[in-house]
């Protein structure tokens, strides 16, 4: 049996189907958080940012500045920080930085837009610790991909500073629910239906609009925004999410990549213990951040010494 095809074992014994309704797979995400063992070499603290709860994932080998600010999945319906620790610990120890995932309120409790205003609430917060735009990254899985881009497009809106990167892995971007790869890959997803999907942004929104681009970010203008790297697995119903998202990019002329990861379900990087394809991605999504860190910190101080050159100062 290759690695894939335990992982979709596992998940049919976790979540009991792709259309298991969203309430049930509440407690298998709080049971899958349980089952989260702490890697040496992190500490986990709890915190908050303006009032909005936020988890801390601290590596021993983190850098003094560099922050990666992360928005979990769960359709806006389920999930929270310790839930995504697998993928966050992984990239904080890799990426040798912060993670801060912020625990946002989550519907039918809390509808559109609570969890963008959450985000972008928090995200303020941090600027206003004393922590630079380019020392910082954002990003997210499934429903946190897409709320990653809509935190964006709404910090740019209000003129917030933006960060050096933005990452967003099998992103949900469109609430809609009507893009091809819901029928073309419906057979091979263990995760995710059209129903299951529809379920959700139904809970998520309530009475708002599906077109509201801070729901649906792949029909925003995403002008503005910072490089952007994209990953998507062939067999998931959202892959045309994430060619709506790369298109958006594009014509909005932001620097850009959607990767395809051939074979690959769902933000398969949550299951790097058991899948190499996994281990690859995150490998290359650290990559992509740190590098995108090292270009603000040149620039930086570019901007210092033409400074001080055109002050006259030493």
């Amino acid at each position: 049996m290759q690695p894939i095809d335990q992982v979709r074992a596992l998940l049919q014994d976790l979540i009991g189907g792709p259309d298991t309704p969203f309430l049930a797979r509440r407690k298998q995400a709080e049971e899958f958080a349980a089952a989260f063992v702490k890697p040496a070499g992190i500490e986990i603290e709890a915190g908050t940012l303006d009032s909005v709860a936020v988890e801390w994932i601290v590596p021993d080998s983190a850098h003094a500045t560099h922050t990666f600010f992360h928005l979990h999945g769960g359709g806006y319906v389920l999930g929270n920080p310790a839930a995504s620790r697998a993928f966050t610990s992984a990239f904080a120890l890799r990426a040798r930085c912060r993670v801060v995932s912020i625990d946002y309120r989550l519907a039918p409790e809390h509808p559109f837009p609570a969890a963008v205003e959450d985000a972008v609430r928090a995200y303020r917060a941090l600027l206003a610790q004393g922590h630079q735009a380019g020392n910082l990254a954002v990003g997210g899985e499934s429903a946190g991909g897409g709320l990653a881009v809509a935190t964006l497009v709404e910090a740019c809106a209000q003129k917030l500073p933006m960060p050096s990167s933005l990452i967003a892995i099998s992103p949900w971007s469109d609430m809609q629910c009507e893009a091809g790869s819901f029928a073309i890959k419906a057979d091979v997803d263990p995760m995710l239906t059209r129903r299951s999907l529809k379920e959700m942004a139904d809970a998520y929104l309530g009475r708002a609009d599906p077109l509201d681009v801070r729901a649906s970010p792949a029909l925003a203008d995403l002008s503005g925004l910072p490089p952007m790297l994209i990953h998507a697995g062939s067999d998931e119903v959202l892959l045309d999410d994430a060619i709506a998202l790369i298109d958006a990019a594009s014509a909005a002329r932001v620097e850009a990549k959607l990767v395809i990861f051939a074979g690959m379900i769902h933000v398969w990087h949550m299951f790097h213990a058991m899948l190499p394809e996994a281990d690859e991605a995150i490998d290359a999504l650290c990559a992509f951040v740190t590098d995108k860190w090292d270009a603000a910190e040149v620039s930086r101080a570019s901007n210092i010494k033409q400074k001080r050159s055109t002050d006259g100062t030493a």
